[in-house]
């Protein structure tokens, strides 16, 4: 017999234990969250099934674990004795699983919901802002595992020093990264709440920046009296959204009014060393092991965190020294025949002009060739002079179809990447649109240089282009 969404909602209170022997169907499994929470709810004894519409390492991935996936959206694919129905902020009402769900009386559950199910009873930390969510949420995690303390946690990405995207640790931590998308991160229950930075983004759902600032101030708002906000101090949208909370907030940052404030910074290669100060004394030493400024602000977020936490400073250098990232955030993928590969999620203007940078500093290339796979026609509408003007560190972008997903098809028919590759070349870049990633491979194949560095970036597929990319070089290496 089917539970409640109020009996959902009541054995919150003890967490995700206490839907242990449930069956629950997650629709749209194989998305960025739905898959670490099918993990963690997994192991904690839940009976997890779902399905998707694409296969992917991922869905592959949770068929290995154990977890059945199906392809497709069909009514028949949800289980007879399906106890709630748990579904991702980008299925729609009338998906025929959630449909076959109603009409059956089974609870149809978010799945910001069932992660602040998760997390109720604990010492939970929620990781939001624009940018950054990801890459802290595992920083956090890993550092805390490092140092002993075995955290639960849920990324919205693989860490593969963590060994997937979630776990269920033995202590009373929980990490997770919030996200703002539909006001999602409002069903959670955190003690400690980080908002890294904020900015207009998911146009689709939010009016505008004082919408989303609104939100972030709810968010906020959750966390209780006796617990600790950590926020960018020299972030305008972050002071608005933070004012009047009843939380204790410290703030990170460069700026000498940071609480924690990191210091004497120097880089080699566009990986940072640096100083932190707490309140103006010195804290600690650090170094990182991945690239760029804004992984600084993201390290500074998680020192705030594990020292709430009881990490000393000297546990967490070693650990901030030999963190990989992760996936899809600057990842290396090979370097062959003088040709580097990389791959990244970017896919608003900022992390787009920040990603560019730091992959430029760290490699060093003679060329930087850019794939960007616009994520969103509503968000490439929204951003688009600020999509075209993040790309100055590339010296060529190839630009395929905008990946469709979420939007109408009146949205769909207002902007394509055409209008995006205009826009770049009148802000003085080298742009070019190649619709189909075939037509992609075949171009940087007939290009490509030693010295060259090629990053496809991009929320949805680009990544396979990298793939086919360093498998024909890799070929050619051998011939």
């Amino acid at each position: 017999m089917a539970v409640s969404t109020s009996e959902i909602n009541e054995k919150s209170r003890s967490g995700a234990a206490a839907l242990a022997g449930k069956q629950l169907h997650m629709v749209g499994i194989g998305g960025e969250g739905m898959r670490g929470l099918a993990e963690l709810l997994n192991r904690h004894g839940a009976v997890v099934s779902g399905s998707d519409c694409l296969s992917s390492p991922a869905t592959e991935r949770l068929k290995h674990l154990g977890i059945p996936v199906i392809m497709g959206h069909r009514p028949g694919h949800v289980p007879a004795q399906t106890d709630a129905l748990v579904i991702s902020a980008a299925i729609k009402p009338d998906n025929p699983e959630v449909l076959e769900a109603k009409r059956r009386g089974t609870p149809v559950v978010k799945y910001a919901q069932m992660l602040g199910t998760c997390m109720k009873g604990l010492r939970a930390a929620a990781v939001a802002g624009t940018h950054g969510k990801s890459t802290t949420t595992a920083l956090i995690a890993y550092i805390l595992r490092c140092a002993g303390l075995d955290p639960t946690f849920v990324v919205g990405a693989t860490a593969e020093q963590l060994g997937g995207s979630a776990a269920v640790g033995d202590s009373d931590v929980f990490v997770a990264e919030a996200c703002e998308y539909d006001r999602s991160f409002l069903n959670l229950s955190p003690k400690i709440g980080v908002i890294l930075n904020i900015e207009e983004d998911h146009l689709d759902c939010y009016k505008d920046l004082g919408q989303i600032e609104e939100a972030f101030h709810s968010f906020a708002s959750l966390v209780p009296a006796g617990g600790l906000l950590v926020t960018k101090e020299e972030d305008r949208s972050v002071k608005r959204a933070t004012q009047g909370v009843e939380a204790p907030i410290t703030t990170f940052g460069l700026s000498r009014r940071a609480a924690w404030q990191g210091t004497n910074l120097t880089s080699e290669l566009g990986r940072f060393k640096f100083d932190v100060l707490q309140e103006g004394h010195r804290y600690g030493s650090f170094q990182l092991r991945i690239g760029g400024i804004h992984n600084v602000y993201n390290a500074l977020a998680a020192v705030c965190v594990c020292d709430h936490l009881g990490v000393k400073p000297e546990q967490m250098a070693p650990a901030l020294l030999s963190f990989s990232g992760a996936r899809r955030r600057l990842t290396f993928k090979a370097s062959l025949s003088g040709i580097t590969v990389m791959d990244d999620y970017a896919h608003h203007p900022t992390e787009i002009q920040v990603t560019l940078k730091a992959a430029r500093q760290m490699v060093q290339p003679k060329r930087l060739w850019c794939v960007f796979e616009p994520h969103q026609h509503s968000r490439t509408r929204f951003l688009l002079k600020d999509f075209a003007a993040s790309f100055g560190s590339a010296d060529f972008v190839v630009v395929p179809n905008i990946y469709f997903v979420r939007d109408s098809e009146a949205e769909r028919a207002s902007i394509s990447s055409k209008d995006l590759v205009d826009h770049i070349s009148a802000n003085g870049g080298r742009a070019v649109y190649l619709g189909k990633f075939g037509q992609i491979v075949r171009h940087l194949k007939s290009k490509l240089e030693p010295g060259d560095l090629v990053i496809t970036m991009g929320a949805g597929r680009v990544w396979e282009i990298a793939d086919e990319i360093v498998r024909w070089l890799g070929s050619d290496s051998q011939a």
